[in-house]
């Protein structure tokens, strides 16, 4: 089912959580709310659920403006941080609950629930566990018994908050898998919140990226991190550097000479210079380049990080090297010049 948020507002107190939000979520795709602490994004999550109620906008689900309706109204689907399992109750009874606890007219015979629980249970690659209890699981097993809950009602829309949060880093990497694979063999309409960037680049059709009560950019994965739109996206997605230059004839300068760079149509003055540290080339003598004295070089799975002292008037910064490349340095002095890279004006 499509979801579009129209001019959304939330205030807590007198304090705008989310300002004028506007958001279209297609039918069927798979997006992430992707933001720091304190962005909006797990607010923006609960309106579209129907746990708050907003200051101001809409909210629609196909062409029914949802805005005023329960959580039982409009169908949600919830899976939750922490889980939220009943812990009295089997793996089946706490799939089930949703269907058993519908009023009559809409709930299904027990022999159909009991069927539809188990066939979730093998979804969700835990057959055989439908007798135990949320104490008897681990973490990963607890998440996947949420998640077949929360689609055991067949919901309109399914919500996610921060689903891998409570789990190891291997455990949320093999569930970022499994959570792609099920959402392409369901097709549910799938929301969820979460401040890893990796989780959201590797899983989202599209991502929300929230800073402020704001969205500052939704796009593919490909556009946020190749095309940000402002400091804010490129400095918070993925590792990035930046540079105070200035904008002369066409060309960009560093200091007091030009970095071989060309700006054509940009407007003269001073600008600031965003570029990712793999996004770099070497450059032997300082022809139009970034050189500096290394501050400190580590290991990183399969590349080498060196920070970079570029002088006493300018923050550290970091390029990424194959091992074999960097090895071959000279240890003292290192020269450079982005590849790619996007220029924002000051201000």
């Amino acid at each position: 089912m499509e979801v579009r948020v129209q001019n959304l507002r939330k205030e807590f107190g007198r304090f705008p959580a989310l300002d004028n939000v506007s958001l279209d979520i297609r039918s069927g795709e798979l997006i992430a709310l992707l933001g720091p602490s304190g962005s909006g994004k797990t607010t923006l999550l609960r309106l579209i659920a129907g746990l708050e109620s907003p200051t101001d906008g809409l909210i629609f689900f196909g062409d029914e403006d949802a805005s005023r309706k329960t959580v039982q109204q409009r169908n949600i689907g919830f899976v939750f941080q922490h889980y939220a399992l009943f812990r009295h109750m089997t793996v089946l009874d706490n799939i089930a609950f949703g269907l058993k606890v519908r009023p009559g007219s809409r709930r299904p015979p027990r022999a159909e629930i009991r069927k539809r629980a188990l066939e979730l249970l093998e979804l969700v690659q835990l057959s055989g566990l439908e007798k135990r209890y949320p104490a008897q699981l681990s973490g990963g097993q607890r998440q996947r018994v949420a998640l077949a809950r929360a689609m055991a009602v067949e919901p309109n829309v399914l919500l996610l908050d921060e689903p891998f949060g409570a789990l190891d880093a291997q455990v949320r990497k093999d569930l970022r898998k499994w959570l792609r694979e099920i959402h392409d063999r369901t097709g549910h309409t799938t929301v969820f919140v979460t401040h890893d960037q990796e989780e959201a680049l590797e899983l989202a059709d599209r991502i929300v990226v929230l800073s402020q009560g704001r969205i500052e950019q939704v796009g593919t994965p490909d556009e946020i991190y190749d095309a940000p739109n402002s400091p804010f996206v490129f400095g918070f997605i993925g590792q990035s550097n930046c540079l105070n230059v200035r904008v002369a004839d066409g060309e960009i300068w560093f200091d007091d000479r030009p970095l071989g760079l060309t700006a054509r149509g940009e407007p003269e003055g001073p600008a600031k210079l965003y570029f990712r540290p793999h996004d770099v080339e070497l450059r032997d003598g300082c022809g139009g380049c970034v050189a500096g004295l290394l501050a400190a070089s580590r290991r990183v799975a399969g590349t080498r990080h060196l920070e970079i002292n570029i002088g006493a008037n300018h923050d550290h910064v970091e390029i990424e090297l194959p091992p074999d490349k960097a090895g071959a340095l000279d240890r003292n002095r290192i020269a450079f010049r982005p590849t790619r890279w996007k220029l924002f004006r000051e201000g």
